[in-house]
């Protein structure tokens, strides 16, 4: 499948996903650390089974790898970043959490270039600076 249309079914099924996590926050009376919990636990089991046959490569990969998926994946996105938004699906409409929480590309890119040697062209940075103002038309008042 194409990069695009594999981007394009994540952002619908985050955005789904995220309609349904906030009514089980809500009905449910759960904190955001359970929600994060449940989440965290069904997407372990299934990922666990899926992966089986690449559990290899963990071996292979070796240490700095495994420490920037710790710390990337585990810890800064995983957890903190998680829990963060758990907290405004908890206290905040859809409407004004997703288009917010769904910049990460921009501060992905940012890091890209800041420290990836990636470059950002002139359509990237117009295209950032569309998302930046669209969301904030989509946030303000």
């Amino acid at each position: 499948m194409k990069p695009q249309l594999l981007a394009l079914a994540t952002a619908m099924l985050w955005g789904i996903g995220g309609y349904f996590e906030k009514q089980g926050l809500h009905r449910g009376h759960l904190s955001p650390q359970m929600g994060i919990t449940i989440r965290t636990f069904v997407a372990l089991v299934i990922l666990s089974a899926i992966s089986i046959p690449h559990w290899k490569t963990v071996a292979q990969a070796g240490a700095r790898p495994l420490l920037y998926m710790v710390i990337g994946g585990g810890i800064v996105a995983g957890s903190v970043g998680m829990l963060c938004f758990y907290a405004a699906l908890k206290g905040a409409p859809l409407n004004r959490v997703l288009p917010i929480a769904f910049t990460a590309p921009l501060f992905g890119a940012v890091m890209g270039c800041l420290f990836g040697g990636e470059s950002l062209g002139a359509r990237g940075v117009l295209g950032m600076a569309m998302t930046i103002g669209g969301i904030v038309l989509l946030t303000i008042g």
